[in-house]
This record gives structure tokens, C-alpha cells and sequence, in this order.
């Protein structure tokens, strides 16, 4: 027998048109002086991301994501360094329910521009005289269900 697929799947479109950097900025004001401090604690690293999107035209079903990351190097509370990254990508998206997409926007879509981000963040950091600074893996599907989990908390108060 013929290999059978439902319509719906047949429906489905999930394309990545564009990835780019919306917005960046590396500010060391620790530098020269962090340099010549090799003693003392360790530095220590404080990384905060955030995730939006925006559809751009919903008859063809295109969305920007953006994936903001920031990530905070101190010693002693002195800041080393302060990279601040906006990674976003358009993808078209369509032939899913309102929550699918959403899902497919905060997990897929984050999943896909996290190595460009962990590249480009990377690059400055590095080039701004410090050690490479290599983002852990993150988990996209938990950040979105524990969004989700505080949405219905909220709304249930």
C-alpha cells in the first residue's frame, strides 16, 4: 500500500527565511584593569534570556522571533563585562493551531537561533580580551512550559 499522510501534515509549512542580529552591545568596564587580576574569586557569570515574537503578515504566515540574551561577567561586584544580544530570524509558519505555532515560535524557532547567538556572543567576548564564553544547551520546551504554568497561575488569582 502507498505511504498515506494526512492532509493536515501535507498542510504544514515550516520555513526559516532569515537569521540576523537585531541589536548587540559589549561594554567592559572592568577592562584594563580585570586583566592584570588574575587572583582573587573567581568571576562570576549571570545569564538572562527572553524570547518575543511578532507575526509580520499573517496571510503568508510570517513571524519574527527574537532571542534576547544577556550575559553579566562580575568579580567582586565589579562588572568584567556586559554583552547584550538580540538574535532574530523570520520564519514563515502555517497549517497549525494558534498554540502550535506558539509552541513552534518559543521552542523550535528559540532552538534554532540559540547557536547563532552562543556564536556571536562568543566572538565578542573573545575579542574583547576575556576567555570564550560558551552558552550552556538550553531547554527551550521547559522555559515555555513553566511560562505557561505561571500564565495559568496568574490567571487563576
Amino acid at each position: 500500500m502507498a505511504e498515506q499522510s494526512t492532509e493536515t501534515e501535507q498542510d504544514i509549512v515550516f520555513h526559516l527565511e532569515k537569521i540576523y542580529i537585531k541589536d548587540i552591545s559589549y561594554e567592559a568596564p572592568g577592562a584594563p584593569v580585570a586583566f592584570l587580576q588574575q587572583d582573587g574569586p573567581v568571576p562570576q557569570l549571570n545569564v538572562q534570556l527572553s524570547i518575543e515574537h511578532a507575526q509580520l503578515d499573517p496571510e503568508e504566515g510570517f513571524y519574527e522571533v527574537v532571542l534576547s540574551v544577556t550575559a553579566t561577567t562580575t568579580r567582586n561586584d565589579k562588572t568584567l563585562f556586559l554583552v547584550e544580544l538580540q538574535q532574530a530570524g523570520v520564519f514563515q509558519i502555517t497549517g497549525l493551531t494558534d498554540e502550535g505555532i506558539e509552541k513552534t515560535l518559543e521552542i523550535g524557532c528559540a532552538h534554532i537561533l540559540l547557536p547563532f547567538a552562543r556564536e556571536a556572543i562568543n566572538d565578542l567576548v573573545s575579542k574583547g580580551g576575556f576567555p570564550q564564553l560558551l552558552l550552556s544547551p538550553i531547554n527551550f520546551e521547559a522555559l515555555y512550559e513553566q511560562k505557561k504554568a505561571a500564565q495559568k497561575k496568574q490567571a487563576q488569582q
